[in-house]
């Protein structure tokens, strides 16, 4: 869940575009940092089942068993 964005408190009038620009600004800086916080967990949860997929999908076949051995 984002954070809401309030309004500047800049001056209205010749002054509010520098306001969007910051409001833009905070708003990409939160959606980025969003991003990245899910992305850390799919990379964390994700990384062994993607190792066992392509070495099970590797050639000679593996049995499962033999995937997860350590030797």
């Amino acid at each position: 869940m984002a954070p809401k964005i309030g309004k500047g408190k800049g001056k209205t009038g010749k002054g509010s575009k520098g306001a969007d620009e910051s409001s833009i600004a905070r708003y990409v800086k939160v959606w980025s940092t969003w991003t990245m916080k899910r992305a850390k967990v799919v990379a964390h949860y994700g990384f062994i089942p993607l190792i066992i997929l392509i070495g099970m999908n590797s050639d000679p076949k593996p049995h499962f068993s033999q995937l997860l051995s350590p030797v």
